[in-house]
């Protein structure tokens, strides 16, 4: 797996990869503007015959670009951020259309909370939309977990399920304390 951060135009993408196939990439993640749907589904449409598909999607905001990106072809992998999609309803609908288009769920987790919350979308999706688990992945970043109540946590390659009730995204108090903007003790010091 290759992240590009969004930083080539379409063909910088297109010319890049077929540079790197020789390490044979699985995928190519946020080739260029996360708004771009055709230049993604030009990127996708040129790296298939190579075998690397494209992932996408942590910089969309609701399902009505996802279904555009489904759509188009756009996407091999399906990147939701649980923080920057409108909650659980808007998730699962996304969930579904990337379904119906035999597109992966791949979950976006790389910030603050994220790996606690999309732990509960990879087993929605493997439990009651995918049954799927061998082309289903799920980032993890080894950081940040200290500052929830209900921390994410990995067995085998796979996360656990969380043990409290809830979305799991319960801050500590010490980090509420600490954190909170201008009043904690990060903003003072």
């Amino acid at each position: 797996m290759m992240d590009a951060n969004q930083i080539w135009d379409v063909q910088d993408a297109i010319t890049r990869m077929k540079q790197l196939k020789k390490y044979d990439p699985y995928w190519i993640e946020e080739p260029t503007s996360p708004d771009d749907i055709d230049g993604h589904a030009q990127i996708s449409q040129a790296l298939r015959e190579h075998g690397i598909g494209v992932a996408t999607g942590e910089m969309c905001q609701n399902r009505v670009m996802f279904k555009q990106f489904l759509k188009m072809h756009a996407m091999q992998f399906c990147q939701i951020d649980s923080c920057r999609v409108g909650g659980v309803s808007e998730v699962l609908a996304i969930m579904v259309l990337s379904r119906k288009f035999g597109v992966p769920v791949v979950p976006h987790a790389g910030g603050v909370g994220l790996c606690e919350l999309v732990r509960h979308y990879s087993m929605i999706d493997y439990i009651l939309i995918s049954g799927k688990i061998d082309d289903r992945m799920c980032e993890y970043a080894e950081h940040l977990h200290e500052h929830f109540t209900d921390q994410a946590e990995i067995k085998n390659a796979r996360y656990v399920l969380p043990y409290k009730p809830g979305f799991s995204c319960q801050m500590t108090k010490e980090a509420i304390d600490t954190f909170k903007f201008p009043d904690g003790t990060y903003w003072r010091n």
